[in-house]
């Protein structure tokens, strides 16, 4: 039997979840820099639109501590509103877990704020409920690099997967010639890719075929 999880990403299978993007959270990161973290969870916020994914956000102590979903989030995301909670795992909230269901996608992306936490739980809870689980590590952020870590090695080791934003981007995308995406996914890779979006930009602006 082959083993579905081996199958690369297509849009019609994925839902994205996003946990406790938010600006209180992301003060006590500190498994790497905040500024890169946020521009990657921005991307895959991006990637999801382009590519026609569900999305859905939940949300922690918005008014005591946390604060609303980073408006630098939820400005590609106008459409989605954050589900409340009082809880530490979103599986554990009924109205949430609800959306999650459904979306009707059994492939969940995973990206949030703790990797330790608020992350690892929700995803050890849908493994267990029978979701493939995809968690973009580079959009994760732990209060350290060892407890970051760690929290992945462990998802890791209970059957996730772990991955990053412009993997996710690229396998949804898999083929340039694919004229629906292309202008957006381009778009992506130009404003959050590094490098190799400087070199994109660079190629279309510079290099003219003879």
């Amino acid at each position: 039997m082959t083993d579905t999880s081996l199958r690369l990403l297509v849009p019609e299978d994925c839902a994205l979840l996003l946990v406790d993007q938010q600006a209180g959270l992301a003060f006590g990161v500190g498994s790497n820099d905040r500024q890169v973290l946020l521009n990657n969870v921005i991307a895959l916020a991006k990637t999801a639109r382009a590519f026609g994914l569900p999305v859905v956000a939940s949300t922690s102590a918005t008014k005591v501590y946390s604060g609303p979903l980073m408006p630098a989030i939820q400005a590609v995301l106008p459409g989605v509103a954050s589900l409340e909670r009082r809880n530490m795992n979103v599986w554990e909230d009924e109205a949430a877990r609800s959306a999650i269901v459904k979306t009707g996608r059994r492939r969940l992306i995973v990206s949030g704020l703790f990797t330790e936490a608020c992350v690892t739980f929700p995803v050890l809870s849908a493994l267990g409920d029978g979701f493939e689980v995809y968690v973009a590590g580079d959009t994760c952020g732990g209060l350290t690099p060892a407890s970051h870590d760690l929290a992945l090695r462990r998802m890791e080791a209970a059957g996730a997967r772990v991955t990053s934003w412009i993997q996710v981007l690229l396998e949804l995308q898999r083929d340039w010639t694919r004229h629906a995406t292309y202008d957006q996914a381009r778009a992506i890779v130009e404003a959050h890719g590094g490098g190799y979006g400087i070199g994109l930009a660079y190629a279309r602006d510079m290099i003219h075929p003879a």
